[in-house]
């Protein structure tokens, strides 16, 4: 991708789609897919928001059987199946350890219940059986944890994936079917005529440049950032979103090469500990934000939350500040509900048009974004149903023309970066490393205990449209969950790929 923002200038779009996360991503690549005339902006970097800071699950959501929203689960479920083969590399299997003690919130009996009833929900679409797991065999599979009251526990299946890049790879195949993208573009103020919204005056935070775009359909999808966009709109507009706060700590280590299914005993709450890229990922909190969506943040009292919990599970662990590797925190723009406790706050999505037509997209799943994606675009009444070219199709899905091995031969790299490559980048490896062939030293390493080589970062840089260190170092690579977010990195990036 080449950011060129003169392109959206003078083109009639059929759909301007506003915000690059998953699901504003996915509702361009589908449009561009089935022909339409696509632009897709975004304030700041593709997935900087939302959907860079989940929890990393392609899943149903067990917990939500607890509000009986069986449609929705069983939704995600069929969806999960569909994530699996589109983009492979970027979406695996992953078993989740439950855990179970005496004085836990939901007793074994109610857990069985619950992965039974998930199970079933799955269908043809299940991955594997869940299984019961004695207290010896829980012992066995996750080494440390307290044995105390320890009753039992069981296994079940659902799937992990990088989101930032699954982001990334969903606006590359838009632009790859005639979408033009461009990422820190601010939408100024909605262009209306008679009323009704046919265009947005924007301002390019790169270049400075202000300038109107014009488009048949428009779609919000900001997320945290709809009541604040739809007061552009009207200034008296309602909120329409809820939004709560999730933060994670990646702690180093790993405690096991399964999920852990965690229930706090503070809140009854549930939350994972997760393996991601060598060490473990500990959230996520659950609590309602009120401030300004850009100011969100980790605090203090969200780690001791989450350290308390995981050592009640690990007593003989010293949750400590200098075993974090790194922290974030997102927003989840929930479907506003003022009664409800946050957790118990729906995720399904709605959409809807705005009094001028700006259609927005708020609530919703990760797992769902293309039913959500398809759903945008029958109620645009653009696309009918049965006018739906084909499956959704990701810019590094699909085969890769040579195995990790022959990767290897071919460009004198050792074995973990060919494997690193291929699970980052999947069948476009090769596009980043054929300028290593005019210029070895791409094949240097950014760290020599790590596979991440120079040629990444370039990459970056000139196709996927990174503008600042933080775009490499959070999203288009996972060094920030690495310990690899160093002064000497940034620096390299800063001073040697990226523009002053």
């Amino acid at each position: 991708m080449k950011r060129d923002t003169s392109q959206f200038q003078n083109i009639p779009y059929d759909v301007l789609v506003i915000g690059g996360g998953i699901n504003g991503a996915a509702v361009a690549n589908m449009a561009a897919q089935n022909k339409l005339r696509v632009a897709l902006l975004d304030k700041g970097d593709f997935a900087g928001g939302t959907s860079s800071k989940s929890t990393k699950l392609i899943h149903g959501g067990l917990r939500y059987l607890e509000n009986l929203e069986f449609g929705l689960v069983r939704e995600a479920l069929h969806e999960r199946t569909a994530q699996l083969r589109i983009a492979p590399h970027l979406v695996k299997e992953l078993g989740f350890i439950i855990p179970v003690y005496k004085n836990d919130p939901r007793p074994l009996w109610m857990m069985k219940l619950g992965v039974t009833l998930y199970d079933l929900l799955s269908g043809k679409h299940i991955i594997h059986p869940y299984k019961p797991l004695s207290a010896a065999e829980v012992i066995h599979f996750i080494p440390g944890i307290k044995q105390e009251d320890l009753t039992g526990g069981l296994i079940y299946w659902d799937a992990q994936m990088d989101d930032a890049r699954l982001v990334l790879e969903n606006v590359q195949q838009a632009e790859l079917n005639g979408a033009h993208v461009a990422n820190y573009v601010e939408v100024r103020t909605i262009l209306k005529e008679n009323g009704k919204a046919v265009g947005v005056t924007v301002k390019d935070l790169i270049s400075g440049e202000t300038f109107d775009m014009r488009a048949k359909h428009i779609v919000c999808a900001v997320g945290p950032w709809t009541n604040i966009f739809q007061r552009k709109e009207r200034s008296e507009s309602p909120a329409r979103v809820r939004t709560t706060k999730g933060v994670h700590v990646i702690y180093r280590g790993s405690f096991c090469r399964h999920a852990i299914f965690v229930q706090s005993h503070t809140d009854g709450r549930v939350f994972f500990m997760i393996p991601w890229y060598g060490n473990t990922m500990i959230g996520t909190t659950d609590t309602d934000y009120e401030a300004h969506p850009d100011e969100v943040s980790v605090e203090e009292e969200d780690i001791r939350y989450l350290c308390k919990a995981a050592g009640r599970l690990f007593p003989d662990q010293e949750f400590t500040d200098d075993k974090i590797v790194s922290s974030f925190a997102g927003l989840r723009p929930l479907v506003h509900k003022d009664a409800a406790s946050p957790e118990k706050v729906s995720r399904k999505h709605v959409i809807n048009p705005s009094f001028s037509g700006v259609m927005y997209i708020m609530g919703g799943k990760y797992t769902t974004y293309r039913v959500i994606a398809r759903e945008c675009l029958e109620r645009l009444g653009i696309i009918k149903p049965e006018e739906f070219k084909g499956d959704l199709q990701v810019y590094g899905g699909g085969e890769p023309a040579f195995t990790p091995e022959q990767i290897c031969e071919k460009y004198g790299i050792q074995e973990d970066t060919a494997l690193m490559l291929r699970r980052t980048y999947g069948s476009r490896v090769e596009d980043v490393l054929r300028p290593t062939v005019a210029d070895s030293s791409l094949l240097e390493r950014l760290n020599p205990d790590f596979p991440y080589i120079k040629a990444q970062l370039t990459y970056g840089v000139n196709v996927e449209m990174a503008m600042t260190s933080d775009d490499i170092i959070w999203r288009r690579l996972p060094l920030a969950y690495q310990g690899l977010d160093t002064p000497e990195i940034r620096s390299f990036i800063q001073g040697q790929l990226l523009p002053a």
